[in-house]
């Protein structure tokens, strides 16, 4: 084969004209429309790929075709940015923040270190000194961008354990020690426990605390646990307490958490993967009183600051317990940063898990600075407010129960059609209802289990939803529940 002479994938200015064009109509007439779709589209197994041309092509196929076959995916899709999308917690991605990711797509710049992305690594460390500061923890924090809370979360338990550990871990990894325990109420995310299971921690050693009446930690159990487990010589290193739990939203008592952690010496890890931006609100800043006291917060850009997925952080203010973690001084020489100062020698590999990571940092960095932070405390307040007035409908209407107290943005609740029913008939009831809801395409609902009951959940993190959404909601369940 002859040496090639000319590029072989690159598009004359017309064809990229096309793409760039046809791609932006698209997209414009999306997010243009998206409050008139259903929610989730009809669909079912194999009925995507039947809409598409699955063959994959030799000499490739017209941008016309291939914009046309995604306005077909995005037809088939479950629309996370619809008002009334209200499951799991997903946010809608702002205009600006859909931009930015193709902005980082084309320069494609690999945010390993300062030396492989300059303008990235310095954008990045400066979002991440933003975040710290936006959320009350320390404007000067360190960290880094992640795929989303279950990395950061398993970062900050890396960083945890190796802090305590009486032994080179990096080297004889977990054999020659006692077990380590980690300490984390009942309501913890699931990647809690997965971490500790990938880490090599193991589950059973992930102590889960029984909660009080509103699912906050017991700080009082929390004590005794670990004073249980000193006593039998295992190694506690680390409390991870929950500002805005995933099941009903609520923030563990921080503060008085905080104090066990600087009793016992152990790391002071706060997941607040979806709620630490609630700290925003005015109303609700003290319910986050203690959060600065923590080693390390996770939190998602791409759930509650409207920023397209991936886009998650850990924040830390103890660097050098970061990088001891990961950094072993037995690097590859192909990642060796020779010749370099002290900042233009800084590696994102030092303190996390990535070696090759995409330019997250620029669509953060686009929405704030678009819309401001002002704007979005306020429509985070907003969205806090909507959930609170849901949680009233709910509290105010015979055939409606509230199940848990409505503390950020998630309503937890019920129907009762009538008195005298069994929460097993309940429980029945409501997940056909729910199952009724999400297949219908006019709004869209979650599950949780509060205090053994099967509950209707809405997570409200979304700037499109108004009053009417909510109002809309109700009487579709109140619908579900009459088929």
């Amino acid at each position: 084969m002859p040496l090639r002479t000319q590029s072989s994938l690159d598009v004359n200015d017309a064809e990229l004209q096309q793409i760039s064009s046809e791609s932006s109509k698209l997209v414009t007439e999306y997010m243009t429309t998206i409050t008139e779709r259903q929610v989730r589209a009809e669909n079912h197994a194999g009925k995507t790929l039947a809409a598409i041309d699955t063959e994959l092509s030799s000499e490739g196929r017209p941008v016309q075709q291939l914009i046309e076959e995604c306005r077909k995916v995005m037809d088939l899709s479950r629309h996370n940015g619809h008002p009334r999308f209200f499951g799991y917690v997903a946010s809608p991605s702002t205009p600006i923040g859909a931009y930015g990711d193709l902005i980082a797509s084309a320069l494609n710049s690999n945010i390993t270190c300062w030396r492989s992305g300059a303008a990235g690594t310095e954008i990045e460390r400066m979002i991440v000194r933003w975040l710290g500061a936006l959320i009350g923890y320390d404007d000067k924090s360190k960290g880094l961008l992640t795929s989303g809370g279950s990395m950061a979360n398993m970062i900050a338990l890396m960083i945890a354990q190796r802090r305590k550990s009486l032994v080179n871990t990096s080297r004889e990894g977990l054999w020659y020690a006692a077990p380590m325990t980690i300490y984390a109420s009942e309501e913890v995310h699931m990647s809690i426990p997965k971490a500790a299971d990938i880490l090599g921690f193991g589950r059973d050693n992930v102590r889960t605390i029984a909660c009080d009446e509103r699912q906050r930690m017991r700080v009082d159990l929390l004590r005794q646990q670990i004073q249980t487990d000193v006593s039998k010589e295992l190694r506690p290193f680390c409390v991870v307490a929950s500002a805005g739990t995933t099941n009903t939203g609520v923030v563990d008592p921080l503060n008085a958490i905080a104090d066990v952690a600087a009793e016992f010496d152990l790391w002071f890890h706060v997941d607040g993967a979806y709620g630490a931006p609630g700290s925003l609100d005015a109303g609700k800043k003290s319910l986050f009183a203690g959060l600065e006291r923590a080693n390390s917060v996770s939190l998602d850009p791409h759930k509650w600051l409207y920023v397209p997925i991936d886009a998650g952080c850990l924040l830390f203010r103890n660097e050098a317990a970061a990088r001891a973690a990961f950094s072993t001084g037995e690097e590859a020489d192909y990642v060796k940063t020779l010749g370099y100062s002290d900042e233009e020698a800084f590696a994102f590999w030092d303190y996390g898990v990535e070696l090759s990571r995409r330019f997250r940092a620029l669509k953060v960095w686009l929405t704030l600075q678009y819309y401001g932070s002002r704007r979005i405390a306020q429509a985070i307040s907003e969205d806090i407010a909507l959930a609170a007035y849901l949680g009233e409908s709910v509290s105010n209407a015979e055939d409606f129960e509230l199940l848990a107290q409505v503390e950020l943005s998630i309503c937890c609740f019920r129907y009762v059609p009538r008195k005298g029913m069994s929460d097993q008939e309940l429980d029945q009831l409501n997940e056909k209802i729910m199952e009724t809801v999400q297949k219908g395409g006019r709004t869209y609902l979650s599950n949780a289990t509060v205090n053994g009951k099967f509950a209707l959940r809405a997570c409200i993190t979304n700037f499109r939803t108004t009053k009417s959404d909510i109002d809309e909601t109700i009487a579709v369940i109140r619908d579900a529940a009459k088929k």
